[in-house]
C-alpha cells in the first residue's frame, strides 16, 4: 500500500463511511450496501478501491465475502498527518508571537 493510494481511496466520502462501518466487525457487501442508497455493484466498486489501497481485507465465509478495516494500513496515513502537525503548530506559534509584538 502506498499513502498515495490510501489518500486517493479516502478522498471519496462514501469510502470513508464504508471504512467506519467495517472498522469494528467484518461485513458483507450486502450488509454494507444496506447503509447507502446506491446499488450493491456501486458498493462493490468502492470496496475494490479500498482493497487495492490496502485499507480493507477480505475473507470468505461460505458464500459471503466479508470486508474489514486493516488497522495497520492506517499507520502510514497517520504518520504522514503527524509529520504535518508539528509544522502547523510551529507556524501558529510564530504567528501568535508576531501578533503579540505589535
Amino acid at each position: 500500500m502506498t499513502s498515495e493510494g490510501a489518500f486517493a481511496a479516502l478522498a471519496e466520502p462514501r469510502r470513508r463511511a464504508i471504512l467506519m462501518l467495517v472498522r469494528d466487525e467484518p461485513l458483507s457487501v450486502n450488509e454494507i450496501a444496506a447503509h447507502f442508497e446506491v446499488t450493491q455493484q456501486a458498493v462493490s466498486q468502492h470496496l475494490k478501491v479500498l482493497k487495492e489501497a490496502g485499507l480493507v481485507s477480505v475473507t470468505r465465509q461460505r458464500q459471503k465475502h466479508l470486508y474489514q478495516l486493516r488497522p495497520e494500513s492506517i499507520d502510514e496515513v497517520r504518520e504522514f498527518l503527524a509529520e504535518l502537525w508539528p509544522s502547523s503548530l510551529k507556524r501558529l506559534k510564530t504567528a501568535v508571537e508576531a501578533g503579540r509584538e505589535r
